[in-house]
């Protein structure tokens, strides 16, 4: 194996798929992408209900479990991430959402110079290979991630838009497009009823390139510091250590939890937290695995018999073998299915002057992330906070590389976040209480409180709340010297070293982080490559 590269980039996800593809299009600089995880040519990832076999286990997924959160009463929050190529971008479900183009606005304000919608948007569509919208100002058609509408989408979601229609929200067929509030169907990234991830869209069509090296299933254990510099990564594979130098740049783009987690392990970060583990601190830098922030979730279920709809009986599992052979025949059917295949953003407040919430309609139960499982089939209406004020963190549970990140998240500990929680509920229930429903309510998992008790509303949300998986912050980028990172995405106080991935986001955007971060691996290609 070579071990030595101008470009390290640590993560083979999002991210360091994007970048590691971009970096190597250039055939005289030598790239090297380190992922902890292994291939993903598995059914579980290429077929997008592999998911369900994925998201709830340790299958592919570092199935990471926050601290005990004290307004969610003690409980211990779920946190799957994918630890292998691709990373969650190969177990996520496949939404591809940009945000509002308020929220970059809002990072441009806050100092982030270079990151306002008119900056970041060339770079979602270099990205997007939309095979349903046309190319125009929004829209990519030849970029090499695959977007594209859910195949054999359920009749369910009909209901579902039928009902908030009839609640007074509005029809939206884009959400990328000129407006983002309104209800409507989602485009995913999928290609021909096929998952297209990360490694499959950039790293699949550059592996013949001499000067890409990919090394899976190597843990990264810390950076190498010498004088102020990052001179290479240290990893654990095959039961050996070694030492992998970089003569331009380390990149880490290991997300939210592991990028600052790994900042920590070589010495980045808080002074008194790496002393107390019994690092040595390379680099004082209080804000490193601060800022955490995340998309709390509360989601209202219906048991309801249709095969249509995902569940645990012996007629489900029969429709599954003839849904398979649909599948592998025709690439139709339940099993191209992302299972959240409609929704919507919609504003908790006729004064607001962007959506504040988002919606996702499930074709499944889905209780506890699909971790338990509940006989019969059914349905379920999530609703998010897209701009939570609850700030949380990631720390280190020891200096040993192997140990989890300790996760807090600090949900709807901001009393502010509750008050959004609750008209997210109210607006849900009111959906879901719509006439056009009637032929298919079902009834309830958990009982529900009616929408004018506050009280019990509340303790409703501290009793099944829980992430939807879009944790970002940890890096923070900004133009104050107290950020982990600048705008180019460079560490502060450090040479040679970036962040790049969803851990950089000042503040979360409202809506899915995969598609965002493709956007910040594509940008920080281009600033890196003007840089050397």
């Amino acid at each position: 194996m070579h071990n030595e590269f101008d470009y390290i980039i640590v993560g083979g996800g999002t991210a360091g798929c994007t970048l590691a593809a971009r970096l190597s299009e250039n055939a005289n600089t030598t790239v090297a992408l380190v992922e902890s995880g292994g291939t993903d040519q598995s059914a579980w990832v290429n077929v997008p209900i592999g998911l369900m076999g994925t998201v709830p286990t340790q299958r592919m997924n570092w199935a990471f479990e926050t601290e005990a959160q004290a307004s969610l009463n003690g409980r211990r929050g779920y946190q799957p991430r994918g630890k292998v190529m691709g990373g969650s971008s190969s177990i996520n479900a496949m939404i591809y959402i940009r945000g509002n183009p308020m929220d970059y606005d809002a990072w441009a304000s806050s100092g982030c110079n270079g990151w306002s919608w008119n900056d970041v948007l060339p770079y979602f569509r270099q990205s997007e290979g939309n095979t349903h919208f046309s190319e125009s100002e929004l829209h990519g058609t030849q970029g090499p991630l695959k977007v594209s509408n859910v195949r054999s989408a359920t009749s369910f979601n009909q209901y579902f838009i039928n009902a908030a229609v009839q609640k007074g929200y509005a029809l939206n067929p884009d959400f990328n497009g000129e407006q983002q509030e309104g209800v409507g169907y989602y485009q995913v990234t999928q290609f021909n009823g096929e998952r297209w991830n990360a490694q499959r869209a950039f790293i699949e069509p550059a592996l013949h390139r001499m000067n890409l090296h990919v090394i899976k299933e190597a843990h990264v254990q810390q950076v190498l510091i010498d004088q102020g510099r990052a001179t290479g990564i240290q990893i654990h594979q095959n039961g050996k250590i070694t030492n992998l130098k970089c003569r331009r740049e380390v990149v880490l783009c290991a997300g939210a939890f592991g990028s600052p987690q790994l900042l920590m392990l070589s010495g980045i970060g808080p002074a008194a937290q790496l002393q107390a583990k019994g690092i040595a601190v390379r680099h004082d830098a209080p804000e490193v695995g601060q800022n955490l922030q995340d998309h709390v979730d509360c989601l209202l279920t219906r048991k309801y018999f249709d095969l249509e709809l995902f569940g645990q009986t012996i007629p489900g599992a029969a429709s599954m073998f003839v849904n398979w052979i649909n599948y592998k025949l025709k690439r139709q059917g339940k099993f191209c299915s992302n299972f959240t295949e409609s929704g919507g953003f919609v504003k908790s407040r006729p004064d607001l002057n962007m959506p504040d919430l988002q919606l996702h309609f499930s074709r499944a139960q889905g209780v506890n992330h699909g971790r338990t499982k509940l006989p019969g089939h059914g349905y379920g209406l999530h609703a998010c906070l897209l701009r939570p004020k609850s700030r949380g963190n990631v720390s280190l549970q020891s200096a040993n590389a192997w140990d989890a990140p300790s996760i807090d998240p600090q949900f709807l500990s901001h009393a502010q976040d509750m008050e959004g929680m609750v008209r997210a509920y109210q607006i849900c229930r009111d959906i879901l209480d719509a006439p056009a429903f009637e032929k298919v309510r079902g009834t309830p998992v958990h009982p529900e409180p009616e929408c004018h008790d506050i009280d019990a509303i509340t303790g409703y949300l501290r009793s099944y709340s829980d992430t939807i998986y879009h944790p970002v912050g940890t890096c923070r980028m900004g133009s104050d010297l107290q950020s982990v990172t600048d705008p180019q995405l460079r560490v502060r106080g450090l040479q040679g070293l970036r962040v790049v991935d969803a851990s950089i986001m000042p503040t979360l955007i409202g809506g899915n982080t995969n598609a965002p971060t493709y956007m910040i691996a594509e940008k920080a290609a281009v600033m890196m490559q003007q840089t050397h």
